[in-house]
Parts: structure tokens; C-alpha cells; sequence
């Protein structure tokens, strides 16, 4: 979605101040020029008190006060935390879920299915509308929060999955044999005898509840989007603050929501990253996560909620906060929103710290937050609408993500997928190769030269096929373990591994294992030819070129009685035999040293990498780098740093090239800019080609050509 300037702001509740201070929190808003406030989401029990009787006073106050004070108003629909009357009034509209029924007390604790939720969701959804639809400062509308299933799986719900299962397989012997029902008995000879899916030992229907769990939250937004539609004006958007797979921060893909079915109903995908801070900044999440989100719609995001302080440990050093704003910008996105103004008194969310801290006095934060927005004021009409052309792509897939939920690597569990997608994504951001996230939905990745495919374990033989045609066509494709392994129902193939990948690949494997005491390390028949083609161009890209110099001639150096420098396997390894392929990696072990880590197969006009084992991120990077330059890559990598160097591109509104420049350390750096002349907008200050622009510890700087 276009927007005319960028929003910037954050999520207020007048409803959780301990005493009244609205005209001063607008006015500090004012002051530091923020333009935009997110309201509403979180406050049914306030907004309706008792069945039927709604009280829209601190709503009103708040849109007040953004007029008087010209901020943009985001309404949020306050449907994610349910009133304890309502939970009263019905005892069964708290989610029951694999561990039973829940208590009242948490967020998120109903099952979204529910009649009653939903006729008083609709009910509260009216009378908001009606009261805000005319006001000229609310802009969109947020779509509850964070939509999960909440991993409901009550009776209702259940027999709701029996219905999707008969309209899906008419003929249940269809049913039976596509999961693989008669192990251990488990076949279901009649619709009526259903089980309880929550008992279920089968991981293929375990998948299959959980990809109908998916579908339950793509309508229930779908649904609340249609309320909406009814009451916005044309120029107002709707949107929803999609999350994120969390460890102690957003992480990676979401396993829980279909996010590119749910966003279908949306004018803008709006997104929540939260990451860390300090000595452990580096801007992946807001890369990785951002461009998930920038794919949703193929179009600029919103972010609407991102850490101001945040938790204990996120509390940013001096001008990270303005680093991370940027970071977002000239990923994409249109916003920069924090969650939230002030911080709260009480609750479980007390020490999630928000612009301002319990005080409520100016500080550190507030007022780096007034210099980004004094500086957007100035130069936001260059940023806006950031426009960027990739070559290379990441696909994502649900299906593998729940497969690897059912069949977790070995130390990395719930994580596993992410943590592949991950391993890749985090190696291209310190390598500066900027990328786009693709639905596995897609078939046609033509418009990529390079196609990068994390632990695709559950995959149709439709997409297969497209990807070994993508690699016939002249794609690069690049490829992890766990690939091609098992079909939409996580049924493994049972011929030869990978399937049908096997052929543009050019290997096969029938054994896999843990690695005990494993290292990869560069085959010494290819080391010495890929040395020269490894090395990087540019002084810029020196250390990485020394890695893959050093990995070489450690190769070329190898005898039996001298241990192999190299990366330790973890978490899982392939023994792969090359067919057609030659082999870039090797395993240094007395049991598996005949097998292959790491190959690369050309294949029709195009050539496949393979990554059978987990290993090291700095080998990783060294293998990616001699792929990408021996596959006309080149030049994208010339003169590109390495992190703690980050460069992001664009085209703005005006036309031209931005070049974002960032440095994600504590330590001066020095980069070369080696596009055309141009004016770095923070300083209004020229900038001539090849010149060398001196980058601040934890700072950027914008050069416009």
C-alpha cells in the first residue's frame, strides 16, 4: 500500500493511566513528531462493561485528542481479549485445546468458532464502527491481534474437521489410505466412529488439523474484514499485526495462520517485530520477519508494533533506536510504530517498557524518537513507498513447517524449520544479498535468477516438478536437507531420495543420521579449483574471502594424519552419493568420509546446490559465495561489505536509487559507496562515486543517486 508520508507513532490506552494526563501524552506525541496511534485492540471489557451497554468515552477522549493534536488514528477491533461476562455467560467459549480447557485470565483464551463469540464480537464490532466511520482522522482499522486458533479443538471443532475431511475425501477409503490409517489399527471404516483428533498418533492427521486450524483463523479475519468493509470510506485501509514463530523474539515464519490466504482480505499487511537489542543487534528479524511480511501483498507493510524500550534486556544503546527505525524503512515498510507509549503499572506486562518509562518523564528513548521524527519530517518524501527488485528468492511452506513440528530435527525442535530457513537468511544478511520471501504456493519462479528452498520436507509432486522445470529454464536453485522427502500428507516417498529433485540435483541418498563428532569440510578435488572463484572482490568483502582461502588451502593441506580444519555437523546429515552432481563439501569422518555434505549439479540450463548437513555459518557463507559468483552473480557482490556493514537498496517515489547504509556495531566503520554521485539526505550533505562514507557506531546513513 502507498502512503503520502511515513506513519510514525504508537499503541495508546487512556483506558491503563493511572491518573489523567491525555493532553500531555498528545502533546509530547506532537512534539516528537509523531503522527499516528493505535487504539482499541485490547479493550473489549472497557469499551462494553455489561451485555449490551457500551461506553465509548475513552475512545472518543482519544479521537479528541488526536485531532486537537493532528495524529492519524489506526482503530483496532477489540476482539482478542474477551469480558469476564461473557465468559460467564458461556462456560464453553474458553478454547478447549490438546491440554484441556483453559481458565479465564489470559489473552486469546476462546475458541474463535464459537456462536456466542461471535455474535458479540460482530455486536461490538458494529458499535465501534458506528461511532468512528465519520471521523476524518481514523485512517484503517486493525483486525483483531496476533490471530491465532488458540489451538482449539473442542467437540464443535472437531466435528467441524470431520465435515472439511468428507467434503475433502467423499470416499473414505480415499480417507484411510492417504494417511495411512491402518497402522496400528487406526483406520476409520465409518465418518460417525471419528476419534478425537487430539489422541491421534498419526502425524499425517495431526498435520491436517493443524493446516485446518489455519483455515479457521484465514476465515475468522476474512469474516471480521467483511464487517468492516461495510462501514470504511475508500481512503481507509484494513490491516492486521501479523506475528511471528517466537523464541525470545520473533523468530521466523508463523506455524499457526496461513498468513498469505489471511492477508487476501486485507488492503495492507501490517506486521509486529520484536528482536534483540543491545551488543545482540543485528538486524536479521527485522529483515527476515520484514520480508515475510513485504511478500504477504507484494507490497509495501505496515509495522505496528515494534519495541520502544521493550523487554529488560532490549533496552537500545544510544541511537539504536534510530537505527532500527531506518532498519524498517528501507526494508519496506511504510511505519515504524512502537508497542507502546507508556509503560504499564501492573500486569503481566509490566516490565514491557514503552516510549515513555513509569515515570512518565522524558528520557533517553523519547527523545531519540523526537530526532527520528524531526528527521522524517525533512526527508520522509524520499523514503516512502520504497521500491526493490530482488534476484533472489526464499520460498516458505507451511506444510514443511508442520512436518518438521511432527518429525523435529534432533536438538533444535519446534524451531527445526525456522531454524533452516534461518541458518540460510541469516547467512545472506551478513553477505548483504538482499532477498524476497515466496509462497510454496506459487509455481512460476521465473522472475528469480536464484531460489533458495529450506527443508521443503512436505511438498506436492505439482511443486516438485516446478522447481526441477525452474532449474531446466536456467534457475539456480539452492536446496537443504530434508527436501522432497514426504507428500502434502507427510507420507514419504518411496523412491529414490530426494524426490524427483533427485534428477536436477543430480544425487540420491537412502541413509541419514545425527552427526556424532562430524566435521564438512571443502573436497580437496574442487578446493584448489574454486579457490580463485571464492575469493571476493573488493577490500570490502576481504574477510570472507580469507575464510574461503583458508578452508581451501586447509583441504589442499589434509592428509589422513592431519585433522581437517573445517565446520562441525549438527542436528542432522545425509549421506549422499553424487550421480551427475560433483561434490563442493565432504564429510571428514572415519564411517562417513565417502560421502558428500555439500554438491552442486548443472543441470538443462540452469544448476542446483545441495546442503545434505547443518554446519557452520562461516563455511556456509564460503560454499553461497562460490555459487552465487560462478552463477553470474557476480556483480551483485562486488564491492558489497560483510556485516557488521549492512547495505540495503531501493527505488523511492522520486524515481531514484536509495542506498541504506548501516552499521550494526559499537565500532566506527568505513564503507565504499560505489554507486553514482548522489546526497546522503540525513546530512544533506554530496557524496561522490567511490567515495568512502564513515559510518558511525550503531548509525546509517541514506545516500540518494
Amino acid at each position: 500500500m502507498r502512503t503520502d508520508h511515513l506513519l510514525f507513532g504508537a499503541a495508546y490506552y487512556l483506558e491503563y493511566l493511572p491518573y489523567d494526563r491525555l493532553e500531555t501524552d498528545f502533546e509530547m506525541m506532537e512534539r516528537a513528531g509523531m503522527n499516528t496511534i493505535r487504539i482499541a485492540e485490547s479493550t473489549w471489557s472497557t469499551l462494553e462493561p455489561s451485555d449490551g451497554a457500551f461506553d465509548f468515552t475513552h475512545i472518543d477522549q482519544m479521537l479528541a485528542a488526536a485531532a486537537r493534536h493532528h495524529i492519524s488514528v489506526i482503530i483496532g477491533t477489540p476482539t482478542y481479549a474477551i469480558p469476564t461476562w461473557l465468559a460467564k455467560k458461556y462456560p464453553d467459549i474458553l478454547a478447549v485445546t490438546a491440554n484441556g480447557q483453559g481458565l479465564y485470565g489470559h489473552r486469546q483464551n476462546m475458541d474463535i468458532t464459537h456462536p456466542g463469540y461471535r455474535m458479540h464480537c460482530e455486536r461490538v464490532i458494529r458499535a465501534l464502527m458506528e461511532r468512528v466511520k465519520d471521523v476524518p482522522h481514523v485512517i484503517g482499522f486493525q483486525l483483531d491481534n496476533e490471530t491465532k486458533s488458540y489451538g482449539t479443538a473442542g467437540p464443535r471443532v472437531q466435528q467441524m474437521f470431520v465435515s472439511y475431511l468428507k467434503e475433502k475425501y467423499p470416499d473414505i477409503r480415499e480417507f484411510n489410505h492417504e494417511f495411512g490409517l491402518d497402522y496400528w489399527s487406526n483406520r476409520v471404516n465409518d465418518w460417525a466412529d471419528f476419534p478425537d483428533v487430539r489422541g491421534t498418533i498419526n502425524q499425517s492427521l495431526d498435520a491436517e488439523f493443524r493446516k485446518f486450524q489455519r483455515s479457521l483463523v484465514t476465515d475468522f479475519l476474512s469474516w471480521q474484514a467483511d464487517i468492516v468493509r461495510e462501514y470504511k470510506r475508500d481512503d481507509q485501509f484494513i490491516t492486521q499485526n501479523f506475528d511471528f514463530d517466537w523464541t525470545s523474539h520473533s523468530y521466523g515464519y508463523q506455524p499457526e495462520v496461513d498468513q498469505y490466504e489471511a492477508a487476501k482480505c486485507m488492503t495492507v499487511a501490517g506486521a509486529d517485530i520484536y528482536h534483540p537489542s543491545q551488543g545482540e543487534l543485528t538486524g536479521a528479524e527485522i529483515t527476515v520477519c520484514g520480508n515475510i511480511a513485504r511478500s504477504l501483498k507484494n507490497e509495501n507493510y505496515l509495522i505496528l508494533e515494534t519495541q520502544a524500550q521493550g523487554l529488560t534486556a532490549w533496552l537500545p544503546y544510544p541511537n539504536q533506536l534510530l537505527l532500527q527505525a531506518y532498519s524498517h524503512i528501507a526494508n519496506g515498510a511504510n511505519s515504524v510504530m512502537y508497542w507502546h507509549w507508556h509503560s504499564i503499572h501492573n500486569a503481566i506486562e509490566s516490565y514491557w517498557k514503552g516510549v515513555l518509562s513509569h515515570d512518565f518523564a522524558e528520557n533517553e528513548t523519547y527523545r531519540e524518537a523526537c530526532r527520528i521524527g524531526a528527521e522524517w519530517k525533512r526527508i520522509g518524501a524520499h523514503l516512502i513507498n520504497l521500491k526493490k527488485q530482488n534476484r533472489v528468492a526464499l520460498l516458505l511452506d507451511n506444510h514443511s513447517l508442520t512436518g518438521l513440528l511432527e518429525f523435529p530435527l534432533e536438538t533444535t525442535g519446534n524451531q527445526s524449520y525456522n531454524a533452516v530457513m534461518r541458518w540460510l537468511a541469516d547467512a545472506l544478511c551478513r553477505m548483504n544479498i538482499e532477498f524476497d520471501m515466496v509462497s510454496s504456493k506459487e509455481r512460476d519462479f521465473s522472475g528469480y535468477d536464484f531460489l533458495i528452498v529450506p527443508a521443503l520436507y512436505s511438498a506436492s509432486e505439482e511443486l516438485l516438478h516446478a522447481l526441477d522445470g525452474y532449474v531446466a529454464d536456467g534457475g539456480r536453485l539452492i536446496a537443504t536437507f530434508r527436501s522432497g522427502f514426504s507428500d502434502e500428507q507427510l507420507k514419504i516417498y518411496h523412491d529414490r531420495q530426494p524426490h524427483i529433485l533427485s534428477k536436477c540435483l543430480g544425487i540420491h541418498y537412502d541413509g541419514f543420521t545425527y552427526p556424532k563428532d562430524v566435521r564438512v569440510v571443502l573436497t580437496d578435488s574442487r578446493a584448489s579449483a574454486n579457490a580463485d572463484t571464492v575469493s571476493c572482490p573488493g577490500d570490502s568483502m576481504s574477510a570472507l574471502g580469507s575464510r574461503a582461502s583458508a578452508n581451501a588451502d586447509a583441504v589442499s593441506r589434509s592428509s589422513d594424519s592431519v585433522p581437517v580444519p573445517g565446520s562441525p555437523a549438527h542436528d542432522w546429515m545425509e549421506l549422499v552419493t553424487c550421480d551427475t552432481a560433483f561434490s563442493v563439501a565432504r564429510y571428514d569422518h572415519p564411517a562417513w568420509g565417502n560421502y558428500a555434505a555439500v554438491t552442486e549439479n548443472p543441470y538443462g540450463k540452469g544448476a542446483a546446490l545441495y546442503l545434505a548437513a547443518f554446519f557452520g555459518e562461516e563455511l556456509l557463507e564460503t560454499v553461497l559465495y562460490s555459487f552465487f559468483t560462478k552463477n553470474g552473480c557476480a556483480a551483485l557482490l562486488e564491492h558489497t561489505p560483510h556485516f557488521p556493514v549492512i547495505v540495503k537498496r531501493g527505488t523511492n517515489d522520486l524515481g531514484k536509487e536509495l542506498y541504506y547504509y548501516f552499521n550494526y556495531s559499537g565500532k566506527e566503520q568505513t564503507v565504499l559507496h560505489a554507486a553514482g554521485a548522489g546526497v546522503e539526505l540525513r546530512t544533506d550533505t554530496s557524496v561522490a562515486q567511490e567515495e568512502t562514507l564513515v559510518l558511525p557506531a550503531w548509525d546509517c546513513r541514506i545516500v540518494e543517486v
